[in-house]
């Protein structure tokens, strides 16, 4: 029965995808990224059938599991882009530095200037690092994970979507400089829309990606630290 329902599952997911992914190459609207609507469409069918997270689990389990191959086979293009990316080094560094360091501490001054409760704070600072890594400064530092998990897919989401009006708006050319926005700014998703731009730009997306996760999990503890002992 299991089999069956996870098959059920992973054929519905991607029939959703395929589906939002056509929707999406029609209209090329920014809003209509196929990770977004396709996750909006299964929330709305789940919810409409009253079928539960864990149930949709046994088969989203599967597709979750390739999370990690698809994040390795990011390194292919790297490889073959590797001139360039030692060439702009000191860009492609300072670049996600900076970028990182807002993205974090942007958060979080606004969770304290609201007034979020510790947990809550913790929770929000690694929103700007991608999930897998997130998830788990997020645990070590005392916050909650799915909330965190919450936050890193806005943070994905709004930079996946408003990176292609902010790169309009600013006459960003350089598939360089937009692959470091992308990939600093929204993680895997901007890195699966820097595909739009060219191989060039998928490169330095997951150059800035991974230099995210590592500084990002250096930089976040030392907040933490700085912010409550």
């Amino acid at each position: 029965m299991n089999v069956l329902l996870a098959l059920v599952f992973i054929l519905l997911s991607v029939g959703v995808y395929l589906l939002m992914s056509m929707l999406y190459k029609r209209y090329r609207l920014p809003v209509l990224l196929p990770a977004l609507t396709a996750t909006f469409t299964l929330v709305v069918l789940l919810l409409g059938l009253h079928i539960s997270y864990e149930t949709y689990m046994i088969g989203g389990e599967w597709i979750n599991r390739l999370l990690g191959p698809a994040v390795v086979s990011l390194a292919y293009p790297l490889y073959k882009q590797r001139h360039v990316l030692w060439q702009n080094l000191p860009a492609v560094l300072g670049g996600t530095f900076t970028g990182l360091l807002v993205g974090m501490f942007s958060g979080l001054l606004l969770a304290l200037w609201f007034g979020f409760s510790k947990m809550y704070v913790l929770s929000v600072l690694p929103k700007s690092i991608t999930t897998a890594v997130a998830i788990q400064i997020s645990g070590n530092l005392g916050g909650d994970a799915s909330l965190t998990s919450v936050f890193v897919m806005i943070a994905g989401f709004t930079g996946a979507i408003g990176g292609p009006y902010i790169i309009k708006l600013f006459r960003i050319r350089g598939e360089s400089g937009i692959g470091i926005g992308l990939g600093t700014a929204s993680h895997a998703l901007g890195t699966a829309k820097a595909l739009e731009y060219g191989e060039r730009a998928v490169s330095m997306s997951s150059v800035a990606m991974t230099v995210s996760a590592i500084v990002g999990s250096i930089v976040g503890p030392v907040a933490a630290w700085m912010l409550y002992h």
